[in-house]
């Protein structure tokens, strides 16, 4: 049982930081297309998800961060 236990924190405790380290590839990849085509919602999403991200809130950032996404038509 302790075992279990001791599993079990150990494989969500290395999946938050895999899921936070997603965040800024996507800001990267918006901020490519944005250098490309100009896009004022794009943008204000962009920056929400990035300011989710530094406070924490990675499963918001990646919400917004994917909404800019959609509209700059990139696959995530």
């Amino acid at each position: 049982m302790k075992r279990i236990v001791v599993a079990a924190f150990m494989i969500f405790g290395f999946a938050g930081p895999a899921i936070a380290s997603h965040c800024p590839k996507d800001v990267k990849l918006i901020d490519a297309a944005l250098a490309k085509q100009s896009n004022a919602e794009a943008q204000a999403l962009r920056d929400q998800g990035d300011t989710l991200h530094k406070a924490g809130k990675h499963k918001e950032s990646e919400v917004a961060l994917h909404q800019a996404m959609e509209i700059l038509g990139l696959a995530h």
